[in-house]
Order: structure tokens, then C-alpha cells, then sequence
């Protein structure tokens, strides 16, 4: 929706001098979830034309811009109708812009809140006068004001816990001076770009410069824990905020931006979404290195460039909030607590009797009282000693009662029941919370979800549960010898194998796969297709094109951006692969044979989007099986072999080539041969990865 987010972190003071320093102007730009250093403004004067610079290159260069500024855009309803006859937020932003007088050493707005609480009955809105004279009609105390007839919060800041009131002016949270001296760099900053600019909640954002609203301190917590000692807070907030709502996912940024229209006080953006906003603020950001293997590595064995993968990739997913009905498959964005404890009473485990245990050894007769305790429908009443009730599987157990005797054991009149003893206390009943207990964490973040953890959750009383969007994975195919299945061919050409295959891939492992189809070997439109791939993607998975030759396109341009990566795994089939990130999006390059695609999207894709879609690493589970083939092989690489299973061996497909795809289908899994040499005779045991151990 933007290409560009700045966050402008506002002041009402005055000049601040030349050293940065805390309650000053501080500016903060990020693209794509990677933040800029933040930058200091001594004082508004300067703020205000590096803010118009800035806008005006942004808007030359074809990037939107989501500014926002963390004061207030309108005041409480009524305010407007009083100070300008109308109730439209910019006749306010008109009204100060015409009558604030600022300069870097004074401005007028002590004076000029005075002058405008003269216009309401009563004493204020206004307060907190900050001089040492004293200033006509501008109390010092806010418990001075009364009578004026305005409300003191705006819906904005009743929701928002800890927000200030727009009417301070001075003293410990006194953002009242922060909104008097914005509002006219806002209106200046219309009057400016003119229909190249809209404000929310007002217009719609359809022009390519949008003002919002913003409070850092939604994410307060965020804040406080990633904040470096020394580090001056309001420049490390401009920088996380602007950070985290670039990172958003288009469809979060849009629903936090889906404000009640017609309100002329203004709204917060994030208001209401603040979990989705933390989520994004926490999440960490690939570093432009992120897959550069260490210096002087020649070929990277398979387990060092897996645990590469897992040491540097964050999540990159969004968050959002789901039901439980629709969670199955995604994964945890926070761990769950049990709201419940489960059982959350006592309960009978069979259909019998419930009576105050133990029970001695012999026949044992227990008077029956009237009536029942069923799953539902719990017994009013208490059970004295040598009194049993009838109960039925999952009742609550009844006052008095603590042990259960199977009907089956008993012999039952209409008064009475005997059984044969002993009977220990607690036989065939459930404590409360013996299976979980309320606040105890049920799941753990990074958890992918199963049916049965939608039931344990559902029987802790949770109905909706933090996940992560599912990762939306572009696949991409290279090269222009393809071409799309069911079309016509022509001599030297072949059909695209990889990307359905790759697709259903992505697929199966629970991330959402985005066809971006073919792109020939021509960089300009690569490098288009590549531009529009991370605008609407989490990650880019391609085929061909990942090693150094002429036509391996994909890899020279991810060496332009400065985080190419190639790798020469030590294995087979596979070896090149190209790493990398454009428009700040892990970019994974798959070999161009479809045997070599499929292996090292298993071995490397499969756990890296698990953990860039917010999952737990995943190791897949072989387990040892007799071989049904002989095979010797070199020292250096792993090796992994299309098999499958018969009669309890692992047979071998007949060809190791990695153009035949068949063997692919002819697979059920594979057989993993490690990095050392050795001699494979039948009846060897060798380690099956069956292909569902990929799931």
C-alpha cells in the first residue's frame, strides 16, 4: 500500500541546540520492515522543511509515503463549532495555522490557549500555563477548570490506556502544546502538496502522500525491551514504530487504517489492533548479510548450512487474530494460557455411584438417596457417610462425594446399593484441573496447530487464538526454454515442471503459494517481475538461474542488491543455491532440474519457511530400513536417493540423474546417505526419509 513509512516524533518546545537529545524532533524512515537511522531536528522550523524535502523526493521518486505524527489531529467534539463555527477538523488546522507565531526561542501558545478559553463559559478547557507570568484565563491547575462544556478526552484517548488529554499544556505529559504547535505544519504541509496528500480518518488515502495519527507508547513494552542502554527513547521509538508498520502485511495496514468514518476528532492508527502492531514491532528483520556463509568455505556441508538457516531466520510473517474453528494448521504468534481449568470441577469417570470413600473389603451397603448427578445437570445436594447417588460419566461429583463405583459392580434396589470392597478413594473420578489448570500455558508459541490442540484449547474455554497469517511464498520459474504445460512447444523448448510441482509443495506444508509464473532470461523484466513478487510476498522461492554462469540471471541481480549468497552445498543433486533478499524479502534460488528443485526445497525450504512463517524448526523423522541396492560412495557429500519401501526394504530408483523426474514420482521418499564414504551392500541399514516426514 506504501513503499515508504515515516514517523515524526513531535515537540513544543523550543530550540533544542545542536547535540540530540531527548523531548526533541525526531524523524523515523523505514521501507519493507528495514528502518533508517533516525534523525534529530533541533527545532520545529528545521523539522518542518526536512519534512517537506523529504515528501517532495519520496513523491519525485514514485514511492508512496505513510506519514505519521504522534500528536493529536482534532480535539473533542465541540471544540471546532466554538473556536471556528464548524466542526471540520482542518477550519482547526486553518484556525492555528493563521494565529500560532513560533520561532525557535518563543512562540505564542500559552497566550493563544488563554485567548481561546475565553471563548467557552466557564474557566479552561486549556491548562497548564508554563511561564512565569500569568496568562488571562489559562489556569495553571487543571483542577482550576470548570463549566466549559467540553469533554476532556477524545474517544481516542479513552481507549487508548494512558493517553494524555489533548488540553495540557505544560508539565508531565502536557501534549496539548505538541497539537497546538503541529497543527499548522500539518495545514502548511496540505495547503503544499495540495491533492497529492490526504489525511486519515478524514479522506481517503487514495493520494500518494497520507498523514495518520500515531501513539509509540501503543507499543510501549515493544519499546522499553528493544531500547539500547544509553539510547535516547524517542529516537529508538520513531525507528521501531516506523519499522513495524512497514512490515505490516497490506491486508493488517488496511484493517487497522478501516476507521469509523465521520468523526472530526481523529483516530490513533493501531488503535484496537495493538497485538497485530507488537507482533510486527518484535518481529526481527533479515540483515542484508543474513546468509553469507563464513569466509573461505568452498562447499558447505548440508548440516552447517542448516543450521545457518535456523540460527538467521526470523519470522516474517504477519500476525492476526483467528477463531479456533479456522486455526488448525497455522502457527502460534504467542503462547496460549488456559482460560479454565479442565476439568473445571471434580467428575465421575464412569456411569456408577459416587459416595465418600475409601470402601473396606467385603460386601459394602450404601443407602441410595434420590435423584442424580448427570454431565449437566450436577446434584443439589451433599452425600453424607453411608449415603451413594447415581451418577453418570463426566457429572459433577457432589458434595460428600470423592470416589465412584462402576454400575457394572454393583447391585442396586430402588433404596440401596451393594458392592464388593475394597474400593480406594478417588477410584473412577477426576480431580479439577488434574489434566490442565487455569493460566497454565497449553501451547507454546511456534507451534503449528493440530486438530487436537483445537481441542484441548476449546476445552480450556479459548475461542480465539494469536497466529501467524499464513506466509504467502511466490514461485517463481526462470529461463527461456519453458513453457507452461498444455501450451504449444516448439524444438528445444520444455514444459515447466517445477513451478506446480514447487507449488504444491508450499501447499502441503500449510504456507499459501503465489504463482508468479515464467520469467525469461532477460534481467530487466526479471528484475520487474522480482519488484512486483515482494510487494505482494513474504518470500520468493525460484527455480533456475541460482548459479554464475551467463544466463543465471537471478543470481547477478541479488548480487546488486549486496545480499547474494551463493552456496556450493556439499550434496547431490542440488549443490547451487542463491540466497539473497530483494525489496527487502528473503529470496531463495532453487536449482533448475526439477530432481534438484524438489530435494533442496525439502532439505532447506521446508524448514526455512517453517520458521520465516513463525513455526519451530522442523527435522524430519527416518527411521533405519535394510537396503534393497548396493552403491558405493566418495567422501565430502550427502547424497539423497529417490526410494521407497517394499517388503521392508529401501529400494532405489534405477537413475540418479536429475533430469528424470519420473523417479520423483516413482518416489515415496528418500534414502540419506551421510557426508563419509562408504560401500552399500543389501541388507546395509540406510536412513528413509519417507516424504510425509516433510509435512
Amino acid at each position: 500500500m506504501w513503499d515508504t513509512v515515516l514517523i515524526v516524533d513531535w515537540s513544543g518546545g523550543n530550540d533544542r541546540g545542536a547535540s540530540p537529545k531527548k523531548d526533541a524532533i525526531w524523524t523515523g524512515v523505514a521501507r519493507a520492515g528495514q528502518a533508517e537511522d533516525p534523525v534529530y531536528h533541533r527545532n520545529r522550523q528545521l523539522a518542518e522543511a526536512w519534512i517537506i524535502q523529504f515528501l517532495t523526493d519520496e513523491h519525485a521518486a514514485g514511492r508512496r509515503v505513510l506519514a505519521g505524527f504522534d500528536f493529536a489531529f482534532g480535539y473533542p467534539a465541540g471544540f471546532g463549532r466554538v473556536l471556528t463555527g464548524s466542526d471540520d477538523p482542518f477550519a482547526i488546522w486553518d484556525w492555528f495555522a493563521a494565529h500560532v507565531q513560533d520561532s525557535p526561542k518563543a512562540n505564542n501558545r500559552f497566550d493563544l490557549a488563554g485567548q481561546i478559553n475565553a471563548r467557552f463559559p466557564g474557566i479552561g478547557p486549556f491548562w497548564g500555563n508554563g511561564l512565569a507570568r500569568d496568562i488571562p484565563d489559562l489556569p495553571r491547575k487543571g483542577l482550576a477548570r470548570h463549566g466549559h462544556g467540553i469533554a476532556e478526552k477524545r474517544a481516542a484517548e479513552q481507549q487508548a490506556k494512558g493517553a494524555f488529554a489533548v488540553w495540557q499544556l505544560s508539565g508531565a505529559g502536557a501534549v496539548g502544546s505538541q497539537v497546538i504547535m503541529g497543527l499548522p505544519v500539518l495545514a502548511r504541509l496540505r495547503q503544499r502538496f495540495g491533492a497529492d496528500l490526504a489525511v486519515w480518518p478524514f479522506e481517503p488515502l487514495t493520494p500518494p502522500i497520507a498523514l495518520v495519527e500515531v501513539w509509540p507508547s501503543l507499543i510501549a513494552k515493544t519499546i522499553a525491551a528493544t531500547c539500547p542502554p544509553g539510547a535516547i527513547k524517542d529516537a529508538h521509538q520513531v525507528r521501531v514504530l516506523a519499522q513495524a508498520i512497514s512490515a505490516l502485511a497490506p491486508e493488517d495496514l488496511a484493517r487497522m487504517l478501516d476507521a469509523p468514518g465521520g468523526t472530526a476528532e481523529g483516530a490513533i492508527l493501531g488503535l484496537g489492533h495493538v497485538a497485530l502492531l507488537e507482533q510486527a514491532a518484535r518481529a526481527p528483520v533479515l540483515r542484508n548479510d543474513c546468509f553469507a556463509l563464513p569466509q573461505g568455505v568452498h562447499w558447505t556441508p548440508v548440516d552447517q548450512a542448516l543450521a545457518h538457516l535456523r540460527q538467521h531466520l526470523p519470522p516474517v510473517a504477519g500476525v492476526q487474530p483467528q477463531p479456533l474453528a479456522a486455526a488448525a494448521g497455522q502457527y502460534l504468534a504467542q503462547d496460549v494460557t488456559a482460560l479454565r481449568a479442565h476439568p473445571p470441577s471434580p467428575n465421575a469417570a464412569v456411569d456408577g455411584y459416587g459416595f465418600a470413600g475409601p470402601a473396606g473389603t467385603g460386601a459394602q451397603r450404601l443407602t441410595l438417596v434420590q435423584g442424580r448427578s448427570a454431565a449437566g445437570q450436577p446434584y443439589d445436594g451433599t452425600i453424607r457417610a453411608g449415603q451413594a447417588i447415581r451418577i453418570l460419566t463426566g457429572a459433577d461429583l457432589p458434595d460428600g462425594v470423592d470416589t465412584v463405583v462402576m454400575q457394572e459392580d454393583v447391585q442396586a434396589t430402588d433404596t440401596a446399593i451393594t458392592f464388593q470392597g475394597p474400593l480406594k478413594r478417588g477410584a473412577n473420578a477426576r480431580a479439577a484441573g488434574e489434566d490442565m489448570a487455569a493460566g497454565q500455558i497449553i501451547a507454546r508459541q511456534g507451534r503449528r496447530l493440530t486438530p487436537a490442540d483445537l481441542g484441548m484449547c476449546a476445552a480450556a474455554g479459548i475461542g480465539q487464538l494469536l497466529v501467524y497469517r499464513p506466509l504467502r511464498v511466490g514461485i517463481l520459474s526462470t529461463g527461456d526454454e519453458l513453457r507452461d504445460p498444455g501450451s504449444t512447444i516448439a524444438q528445444g523448448q520444455i514444459f515447466d515442471a517445477n513451478r506446480p510441482m514447487l507449488a504444491a509443495l508450499v501447499h502441503q506444508w500449510g504456507h499459501q503459494a503465489v504463482d508468479l509464473g515464467r520469467a525469461p532470461d532477460n534481467r530487466s523484466i526479471l528484475r520487474g517481475m522480482l519488484d512486483q513478487a515482494a510487494a505482494t510476498c513474504d518470500v520468493i522461492l525460484t527455480s533456475g538461474g541460482a548459479s554464475a554462469g551467463d544466463e543465471d540471471h537471478m543470481s547477478a541481480l541479488l548480487a546488486g542488491t549486496g545480499s547474494l549468497a551463493l552456496w556450493r552445498v556439499a550434496m547431490k543433486p542440488g549443490r547451487p543455491l542463491a540466497m539473497g533478499l530483494w525489496g527487502g524479502r528473503p529470496v531463495l534460488g532453487l536449482p533448475g532440474n526439477p530432481v534438484a528443485a524438489m530435494v533442496c526445497a525439502l532439505v532447506f525450504a521446508h524448514p526455512a519457511l517453517a520458521l520465516m512463517a513463525g513455526g519451530d524448526w522442523p527435522e524430519p523423522q527416518g527411521f533405519t530400513l535394510p537396503a534393497a541396492f548396493a552403491k558405493t560412495k566418495k567422501a565430502g557429500r550427502r547424497e539423497y536417493l529417490r526410494a521407497r519401501i517394499r517388503d521392508g526394504k529401501a529400494e532405489v530408483f534405477a537413475s540418479e540423474g536429475s533430469g528424470r523426474v519420473s523417479g520423483l514420482a516413482w518416489a515415496e521418499g528418500l534414502v540419506m546417505l551421510p557426508d563419509a564414504a562408504m560401500t552399500i551392500t543389501p541388507g546395509d541399514p540406510v536412513t528413509y526419509l519417507p516424504f510425509g516426514s516433510f509435512r
